[in-house]
């Protein structure tokens, strides 16, 4: 029978403690003395103490997070921005000393955003807050002038194929217009009960309405813009608010010929209103996007080699990918440069540990994991020595959860790792041994699923995923630089302890919980990537 085990941390006494289990030693303190108000001091190991001071003390997370999202900038697999990337991280490595390669694990459909413009020209003049999605096809930089219209409220499949030829010459608004512009927290702030519960009605009115008015042509929401092109639309408006001031995310085009464009919430409502009430809106359309044909796509993969086990291995995980809303900052520009970081920190304070510390920084995370996927398959005698897999990728907050993945000792080896930490940085960390596998969020669940003991560092959500989660607001002013220092120094501090393990931690799974069917659920399987494709 497996034990939960549930990690906790008291914030007044800086007790670490495990149920069912007592610990003591480095950073942890006797649970009697807790309990008379006695916190004895935490001795630092000197690595340890070093490592803060560098990180603290020389911090180039700034400088490396303008190098990468304002210089860089975002890095959609299969663009000019991704190639960049790669050829920066490689760079900056290799400045450190740090042995460096970009390695490639497949191609994508190669793409080129550049300069577009959308424009309101009737009723009246209005610059529009939009952007192309990604892969999107272009005007080929003509302007192409069309009035709006939007997806009618029809009967069924066959009234939806009798309408379909009014698209012609046209762009059509494929996304349901929202009912009010404020973020759930505005209406709470500010609004009567009434009032809230008015707007709430309404909106999850609008939903019914229109998911019954997608539902009524036939089609799957994602296969309506090819139908629209086909039919002789010249472009398809789209509008994903992401339930905050001025956020949209910002996907893939689905269309194949004509342009996608989404568009902010204020002027897609604006289009809305007058296309439903009869005057006839138009729009100027010019983009000059470029499709480049099948581009290579690569992890960037560098090493610090091991003194004592060179063939056994730390992986410190990040997908160097992002979308192109807007500079790919919190997705997942804070894990990059965190890792690039704790590697530069290692390579000073620690340059020969016992085991090798390989920085993965993969490509391809947002389209299904492919990099590190690929990584896992083509690397097995890697795969077969890795101590452990610490992986960054959920926002620019410190970190506050670690769950043991499913992983019965974790709580064993993690604990002795963590305890070595400083209790600023894990005072208010909350973990869930042995936890449970991943089912596919981040790149750590491809070395779990080949029974790797990997680890989701997850961070405190400064409003990550309305805010900042594949938006046009994930931009360099989000990020929260002292959080990110706190999780340079708990990863390094994980990785310089489990670089001096004695031996391999034991991998034991646990027994997973029964399913409907009475038995344990299975362990998630190996995935194969994806190593060529085109958008999604």
């Amino acid at each position: 029978m497996i034990t939960k085990f549930i990690f906790r941390v008291r914030r007044v006494s800086t007790v670490f403690l495990f149920t069912g289990l007592t610990l003591t030693g480095a950073g942890f303190i006797n649970p009697a003395s807790a309990q008379r108000g006695q916190m004895a001091p935490q001795k630092l190991d000197p690595i340890v103490e070093k490592i803060v001071q560098e990180a603290k003390g020389n911090s180039q997370l700034e400088q490396l997070a303008f190098e990468l999202l304002d210089v860089v900038g975002p890095r959609l697999v299969g663009t000019p921005g991704m190639t960049k990337a790669n050829e920066w991280a490689l760079k900056t490595f290799q400045n450190w000393g740090i042995e460096a390669r970009n390695q490639q694990f497949g191609e994508w459909h190669g793409w080129e955003r550049g300069i577009s413009h959308i424009d309101m020209t009737h009723p009246r003049a209005k610059s529009l807050a939009g952007t192309q999605l990604a892969w999107s096809p272009t005007t080929k930089g003509k302007a192409v002038e069309a009035e709006v219209i939007a997806l009618p409220d029809i009967k069924d499949s066959i009234s939806f194929r009798q309408w379909l030829p009014q698209v012609k010459g046209k762009y059509v608004m494929i996304s349901m217009p929202q009912p009010t512009g404020r973020p759930d927290a505005n209406w709470k702030e500010f609004g009567t009960p009434e009032s809230i519960e008015k707007m709430q009605k309404n909106r999850d009115s609008l939903n019914r309405a229109w998911n019954a008015r997608i539902r009524a042509t036939g089609l799957q929401t994602n296969s309506i813009p090819s139908v629209l092109e086909e039919a002789g639309a010249v472009g398809i408006l789209t509008s994903y608010w992401s339930m905050e001031f001025g956020a949209n995310k910002i996907f893939g085009a689905r269309s194949h010929k004509v342009p996608s464009l989404d568009i902010s919430l204020e002027d897609y409502g604006m289009l809305y209103r007058l296309a439903e009430k009869g005057y006839a809106p138009k729009i100027k359309v010019e983009t000059s996007s470029k499709h480049l044909g099948n581009v290579p796509s690569f992890n960037t993969i560098a090493e610090i080699k091991g003194s004592q086990f060179p063939d056994e291995y730390i992986i410190l995980s990040a997908h160097l990918d992002s979308w192109e809303g807007g500079s790919g900052a919190t997705d997942n520009g804070t894990g990059t440069i965190a890792m690039m970081e704790v590697a530069r920190v290692l390579k000073k304070v620690l340059p020969n540990p016992k085991r090798s510390i390989l920085i993965g920084l993969w490509g391809s995370e947002e389209q299904g994991l492919n990099g590190s996927r690929s990584f896992v398959l083509d690397n097995p005698a890697i795969i077969e020595k890795t101590q452990a897999v610490f992986n960054l990728d959920n926002g620019t907050g410190r970190v506050a959860n670690i769950n043991g993945s499913g992983f019965v000792h974790a709580y064993d080896f993690m604990g002795r790792w963590l305890a070595a930490v400083p209790r600023e940085v894990t005072k208010d960390i909350k973990t869930d041994f042995p936890g449970s596998p991943g089912g596919g969020g981040s790149d750590h669940a491809s070395f779990v699923a080949a029974g790797v003991p990997g680890f989701m560092l997850s961070s405190l959500s400064w409003g990550y995923f309305n805010n900042t989660w594949h938006t046009n607001l994930d931009t360099y002013d989000k990020l929260v630089f002292d959080d990110l220092i706190s999780n340079v120094i708990l990863t390094a501090v994980l990785t310089y302890k489990a670089s001096e393990e004695p031996e391999l931690v034991n991998r034991e799974k646990r027994i997973l919980p029964k399913g409907p069917d009475g038995k344990p659920a299975d362990w998630p399987a190996i995935r194969q990537p994806r190593r060529s494709g085109v958008g999604y």
